[in-house]
Parts: C-alpha cells; structure tokens; sequence
C-alpha cells in the first residue's frame, strides 16, 4: 500500500470509531444502551440489518464463488422476500407487542426455564465463534493486502470495535452499520468499474466472456437433495433467514429499536429487498474478475485460489488511494458483523443472566455497568477466539460444527411454541433431544462412506433438524391431547 491508502484507511478507521463514541450520552442508561429508546427511523436499522448480511465473509466469498463457479448463491438472496414477509406479518408485531428484549424470554413463558437457557447457550458460543472467525478472516485479507502482522491486526480490529460499541451501545452499532454498508457497496462499485475500464471491450467483453463460461448459472433445476441446486439452495435460504429473522437476538434487538411496528417492519424490507442487488453486485464484480484474468492470463499467479483473486486484484491494479477506500470497505465489512454479535450477546446476558438468575432487583446504575463491563468482556474473548484461530483453526473448525449441531435445534423449538397450542415443556425437551440427535447424525456422518451415512447435502442439515423438533413436538402434543391432560399454555398468537 502506498502512504495515501494508509491515510484513507486509517482516516477512515478513526472517522468511524470516533462516531460511535459520539453516541455515549444516549446509551447512558439501560433502555438506551440496548434499545436507543427506541427512536431510530425505519431507514437507518434497515441498512444495519443489510450491514449485518454484509461481512467480510460475503465481502470475499461472494466474488471468490462467481470466480470459480457461477451465480448460485444469488438463489439464497432471492429467499429473502418470503422471509421478510413472515417476519413483517407474524415475528416483528409480536416481539413489539411483548416488548421483551430477548428473543428467548418467550421460550421461558411457553416451555420452561430450560428452553431459554439452551436457546441462550449456544447462540452465545455461535456468536463467539462468529466474532473470532470475522476477526481472523479481515485480518488474514489485510496482512495480505498490507503485510502487516496478522496477530497486531485481530488485536486493533478487536479493540476499536470494542471501543465504540461498549461506548455508543445500541445507537452507535446501527448507525455505524449503516454507515458501513454504504462504504462497503461503494467499495464494490468502485472495483467493479475499475474492472470494466480495464477490460478492452467493456462490460459487453465481460457478458460474453461470462455467457460463454456459463458463468451466470443459478445451478441445476433439478429437484434434489443430494447435490447443491436451485431449489435446495432456495429451501436452505427459506430456513436459514427465517432463523435470522425470527430467533437471531441481533435482529430482534432491532425491531425493538425502531420507533413504530411501521418503521421496525419496513426496516426488515429495506434489508432485505437492499441485499439482493449489492449480493447480484459482489457476484457480478467476481464474474468480471473472471473475465478480466481471461483476457489477461500472465497478470495472475498460478497457485491463487479463487477466494484471493479480489484482495489480488485490489493490491495490484486499483488506482492509489481508491485501494486504501476498499480496504476500508473491507475492515468495515468485519466492524459491522463484529459490533451486532457484541451488543447483542451482551443486552442477552443482561436479560437472561443477571436480571432474570443473579440480581433481579439490580438498580439502573449496576445494570449499566454490567453491560459495558460484560461487552469489554466479549471483545475481548471473540479476538482472543481470533489469535487462537491462527494456530488451532482445525479445533475452531471442530466446534464450528458441533454449534450447528446444537443451534440448529432452535428454530423448530420456537416455531413449536408459536404454532402448536398443545405442546407443553415435555414434549418440547423431548422433541429437541431427538431433533439434536438427528442433526448430530446428519452432521457427523455426511460424506462418510458407512451404510448409516447421512445420503443428503449438508444444507438440509438445518431443514431436517428444524422439522423434526417441530413434527415430533406436534406428534406428541396431540398424543397428550387425546388423553385429556391438562390445558395448554398461551401460543405467542394469544398475546396479540
């Protein structure tokens, strides 16, 4: 990087964690830090739900996958509507109408102290091993991008994050999101126009060079579950952002920030209907990469891998200081993901630890502190997650796997609760062992090559598991039913 990208970048870095501090007189107190009183406009927590779906990990991945293979994960964006929509009609009017902070206080109400604490668990271990992995991926970009040391990098990334978001609460990490997402779609549509003008015959070159790649494919129409196709990407998308919508406390913190049902609904619209053109946008840079490398095969190495052909291109032909703004996207890709994991596993410890088991009579002054105290402490635990990752990632990768197993029970636990007025805490334990067990079979044994190997693609895992909570719970509900047991607790509708 020359002494402008440095600037820029750093420029950058400074602007944005001096903003989110400037939120600290209204995240002085406890509704403020977790709620913002809740007072933002539909608008500016819609661009942090987009800020969310946008992290380093899209920011990479995306053109690393329209490289080297086609335009199949645009498919998991075209799910998004549909899930918008129940969120809108069913999830955002009753997380408002109960006004709980956590997402899981319902669970307790429905099946049981049980059912809050397992969702809490392993949302807050997910979200632990989600922050060292944002971490460790931005940093292994920049130390390629600038060189410098990738353990220094985790260390300044984790502590301005920290910084900001356990100075600003809640405010700070949306509007810095929002900010970000807008740094970061500009970062790709600053590359993407540098690749057109680079290429001889423009963006009609790139289309032909694509079409005739068939790298524009949404994958096969066939109807399977065994390969990665259309309809099963769809499906997984379905599940998957039906889970973020409806059970992710990152989201539900949101709703409860807007000030109106209005604006908390049109904030699930704007992220989600915005995603869906930036992802087309990241997927379509990737395809002119593609194109580009074809026209000019002596400017890339051989032994690149496609996840490295963006940071290669940004380092090697962005014009000086335009390379340090989309290094800045990139570092705001990992800020954005990073702070909403924080605030929200801390807002949740509050709520569901302190409050509800340790200190319920706790006074407004001893909650405050127990929220900036508990979010220095997570920082600091997802960037020592981060440096642990760069000597034991295949252990990291190892408990990756096992909170799928775990956190893919949740989904189906709620939507138990939600649809089916005749299950009681019984069914719904019993209904979570066998989904677990089911997943943990679908997880451990897929690939492997034993009679009792699980035949499907990894992505029905969370589809399979999901029901299975849900149909067994429902199965055993009506048998309780029948025998004239007693009166079911209220479903999430009765609260309307």
């Amino acid at each position: 990087m020359t002494n402008l990208d440095i600037i820029v970048l750093v420029i950058y870095v400074l602007l944005v964690t001096g903003f989110g501090c400037l939120f600290y007189r209204r995240s002085s107190d406890v509704e403020g830090f977790m709620m913002a009183h809740r007072r933002l406009p539909g608008w500016v927590v819609g661009l942090s739900i987009f800020g969310t779906y946008l992290s380093s990990i899209s920011f990479l991945a995306l053109p690393g996958k329209a490289y080297a293979d086609n335009w199949s994960p645009f498919v998991f964006s075209l799910s998004l509507p549909f899930a918008a929509w129940v969120a809108s009609r069913w999830f955002i009017p009753l997380y408002r109408a109960t006004g709980d902070i956590s997402a899981y206080a319902y669970l307790e109400r429905r099946f049981g102290l049980w059912a809050r604490l397992y969702a809490l668990i392993f949302y807050l271990l997910t979200q632990l091993a989600r922050m060292g992995t944002i971490f460790f991926l931005v940093a292994l970009a920049m130390e390629t991008l600038t060189g410098w040391n990738l353990s220094i990098i985790i260390i300044i990334t984790g502590i301005l994050v920290t910084l900001y978001t356990v100075v600003g609460g809640i405010e700070a990490v949306i509007w810095t999101d929002a900010i970000q997402s807008v740094i970061l779609t500009l970062g790709a549509v600053v590359s993407l126009a540098t690749v057109v003008w680079l290429m001889p015959g423009g963006f009609s070159q790139i289309i032909d060079i694509a079409t005739h790649a068939e790298k524009t494919s949404l994958g096969s129409f066939d109807l399977t579950f065994t390969e990665q196709g259309f309809w099963l990407i769809m499906l997984y998308g379905i599940f998957i952002n039906l889970q973020n919508f409806g059970i992710d406390q990152s989201y539900i913190q949101r709703y409860q920030t807007a000030r109106s049902l209005t604006d908390a609904r049109r904030s699930v619209w704007i992220g989600a209907l915005t995603y869906i053109p930036v992802s087309a946008l990241f997927l379509l840079l990737g395809t002119a990469l593609f194109a580009y490398y074809q026209v000019n095969t002596g400017l890339l190495p051989a032994e690149i891998t496609a996840d490295k052909i963006f940071p290669h291109f940004i380092v090697n032909e962005l014009p000086t200081g335009l390379t340090g703004l989309v290094i800045a996207a990139l570092f705001a890709a990992a800020m954005s993901s990073a702070d909403t994991s924080m605030n929200s596993s801390a807002s949740l410890l509050m709520n569901d630890v302190y409050l509800r088991l340790l200190r319920p009579q706790a006074s407004a002054g001893s909650q405050m502190k127990f929220l900036r105290i508990i979010t220095v402490i997570l920082g600091i635990s997802g960037t020592f997650t981060a440096l642990l990752m760069i000597s034991i990632k295949g252990a990291l990768d190892v408990w990756w796997s096992l909170a799928g197993i775990f956190s893919g029970g949740m989904l189906g636990l709620f939507l138990l609760g939600v649809l089916s007025r005749r299950a009681h805490s019984f069914e719904a334990a019993t209904a979570v062992v066998i989904g677990v067990l089911v997943i943990t079979w679908a997880s451990l044994s897929s690939g492997k090559d034993v009679w009792w190997a699980n035949p499907l693609h990894s992505f029905m895992t969370i589809i399979i598991g999901t029901l299975t909570i849900f149909l067994v719970g429902v199965v055993l509900s009506r048998g309780r039913g029948r025998m004239g047991k007693s009166t079911p607790p209220k479903t999430l509708y009765d609260l309307e």
